[in-house]
């Protein structure tokens, strides 16, 4: 463990960063909800870290990393997407497991393993997701040629990009449908009430809007 910052102030300041990646907007609810603590807890974080030179408030509440912020943010981000891809690579843990083991194992790793890590599995890469080490905009992903599975077309075929990976129970609901990484899907049909009708290897299922928003897709 880390003397010089805490575990908690390394959440907060991956999250800050890979929201702005995504391009959103953040703000303390935001921050509330992607760690799931109370507002009075983001209040109390937020203040130490604009202390400690961390992040920036503006005065309409937006929330910014500062240098020093985003050196730090970075670091913890590429430790998690390394720790990812060696349980994944290295020793065939299950893709839908990976993201909470790695939560807890991003702030243990030290210098020197890291550097490891790097030489064994290279820096760049994606992790067993899809996901580069900062998560893309929809705007980049659409520009790669990605799309929702939710915008996916009727009778077309595609092949699985990436996934939302920072819910572990959507994660184990999509893998026992048959959406995984690089899995095959098609859209049956697009239903009134805005489930998709879907095909996998695993058979034909009906998926909600909301979880099909988090799978990227591409054309097969």
């Amino acid at each position: 463990m880390r003397d010089s910052i805490t575990v908690s102030k390394e959440d907060y300041l991956k999250a800050i960063l890979e929201a702005e990646s995504e391009g959103q907007h953040v703000i303390s609810a935001t921050l509330a909800h992607w760690l799931s603590v109370s507002p009075p807890a983001v209040t109390m974080a937020l203040r130490r870290l604009k202390r400690d030179g961390y992040v920036l408030v503006k005065t309409d509440g937006a929330i910014q990393l500062s240098a020093k912020g985003k050196e730090t943010a970075y670091k913890t981000a590429l430790r998690h997407h390394l720790i990812e891809r060696m349980l994944s690579e290295i020793f065939g843990m299950e893709w839908y497991q990976i993201h909470d083991e790695a939560e807890r194992l991003e702030h243990a790793v030290s210098p020197a393993f890291e550097a490891k890590l790097i030489e064994k599995l290279g820096e760049r890469g994606t992790c067993p997701h899809g996901n580069s080490v900062l998560p893309e905009s929809p705007a980049k992903r659409k520009k790669r040629g990605l799309l929702p599975l939710s915008d996916a077309a009727e009778d077309r075929h595609y092949i699985v990009a990436s996934l939302y990976e920072r819910d572990p129970k959507l994660l184990l609901f999509l893998h026992k449908l048959g959406i995984g990484p690089q899995s095959p899907v098609r859209i049956a049909e697009k239903n009134y009430d805005q489930t998709l009708s879907i095909e996998t290897a695993k058979g034909s299922f009906t998926l909600g809007k909301p979880a099909a928003e988090k799978v990227w897709v591409r054309p097969r």
